[in-house]
C-alpha cells in the first residue's frame, strides 16, 4: 500500500511563500512520476505540477516561474515551492503518485492521492 502525506500549508499573506512536502511510502517511489494538484471551493481539482521519476518537469501554464515542483528520490518526497502566492491560489493542495514515469497533466495518470494540505492567501 502507498501513502502519500503532505504538510507545509497554512496561512500566508499576499506575496509571500510556501514549500508543500509530500512524503511518499513504498519503494516504488523513485520510477514513478509525482503530481500535483489543487482544489478551491466550488471549482474541479486542477493540475498544477509533475516531475518525472527523472526530474523532468511540467506545470500549469500560468503558474509557470511562480511555482517550482521536485523531489528527492533519497528521502521519498516531493516538493512544491510556491512563491508569489496570490489570494487566487488559496486551495487544498493534494500531491499524487503517478501510474507510470511521465510527469502527466490528467488527473487519470495518477493512482495514489493524499489527503491534502490546505493553502490560504489572504490579501
Amino acid at each position: 500500500q502507498v501513502q502519500l502525506v503532505e504538510s507545509g500549508g497554512g496561512l500566508v499573506q499576499a506575496g509571500g511563500s510556501l514549500r508543500l512536502s509530500c512524503a511518499a511510502s513504498g519503494r516504488t517511489f523513485n520510477i514513478r512520476a509525482m503530481g500535483w494538484f489543487r482544489q478551491a471551493p466550488g471549482k474541479e481539482r486542477e493540475f498544477v505540477a509533475a516531475i518525472s521519476w527523472s526530474g523532468s518537469s511540467t506545470y500549469q501554464d500560468s503558474l509557470k516561474g511562480r511555482f517550482t515542483i521536485s523531489r528527492d528520490n533519497a528521502k521519498n518526497t516531493a516538493y512544491l515551492q510556491m512563491n508569489s502566492l496570490k489570494p487566487e491560489d488559496t486551495a487544498v493542495y493534494y500531491c499524487a503518485r503517478g501510474t507510470g514515469l511521465r510527469a502527466g497533466t490528467d488527473r487519470t495518470e495518477y493512482d495514489y492521492w493524499g489527503q491534502g494540505t490546505q493553502v490560504t492567501v489572504s490579501e
